[in-house]
């Protein structure tokens, strides 16, 4: 991470987070959103109304799942910054496809109960957003193979139907290009994401961000960022078997 104070909407007394503090609020949201899913779908009580907005009625189980939307915009915000200070971009891609690969068998069994699901896990949606960032970089000087490639990569975000979808795809492009232009990053990517719009909120805790690390430091710490993904699905998935046969 970068330790210059980055661009931001919001004044600098403001700008808290330091990266470490961004990836704790992505997992920790991530969490209460997969819970919901996982667990609180099963439980009865969860799901019952509890109060209302206008004629909109909420349960705990609806609660959880309308936090858990803040999550995918702060990784993808903390993936650009991943890409631009990285030190081997190679290994960051491998990493992120590895990972794909390896939360797919879980990501099934999540939301199929089986070994195979025609949906695929989000960590595919990062890396295909990756892999645009890394041909926009790379053909710099030719506008058309960046076309090319971004369009290429947006047919097989839609061949493969990842989590968030070719949706998240070009919202992956919005937050790279317009990671200098904060306020327009936040109206471009809240207009994106009209239909999840509790997504929104994300942009408060993205421009809070002040450039810094943060107390997450290591190798063993990076790549417990990436076996959480996995690791937390499975320990639902096995949850929800005992709890829930």
């Amino acid at each position: 991470m970068s330790e210059q104070t980055p661009a931001s909407f919001l004044p600098e007394r403001f700008r808290v987070l330091s990266g470490s503090a961004l990836k704790m609020i992505a997992i920790i949201t991530m969490l209460i959103d997969h819970t919901a899913v996982v667990l609180l779908s099963q439980y009865a009580p969860a799901c019952r109304t509890i109060f209302f907005i206008g004629d909109k009625g909420f349960s705990f189980y609806r609660i959880c799942r309308d936090i858990g939307r803040v999550a995918f915009p702060i990784f993808c915000f903390l993936l650009v910054e991943g890409f631009l200070h990285t030190r081997n971009r190679f290994k960051y891609g491998r990493n992120l496809l590895l990972f794909a690969l390896i939360s797919e068998i879980p990501w099934n069994f999540m939301f199929a109960g089986t070994w195979r699901c025609e949906k695929q896990n989000v960590f595919f949606t990062l890396f295909l957003g990756y892999a645009a960032f890394c041909a926009i970089e790379h053909f710099r000087e030719s506008q058309w193979m960046q076309l090319l490639c971004v369009l290429a990569l947006l047919l097989v975000s839609v061949y493969l139907n990842a989590d968030y979808g070719w949706r998240g795809y070009v919202f992956l492009l919005i937050m790279y290009w317009f990671r200098y232009y904060k306020t327009a990053q936040a109206v471009i990517g809240s207009c994106w994401l009209y239909y999840e719009w509790k997504a929104c909120f994300a942009f408060l805790s993205i421009n809070m961000y002040n450039g810094k690390r943060g107390f997450i430091r290591g190798k063993a710490a990076k790549y417990f960022f990436y076996a959480f993904y996995p690791l937390h699905i499975t320990i639902l998935v096995i949850l929800r078997r005992v709890l829930f046969p």
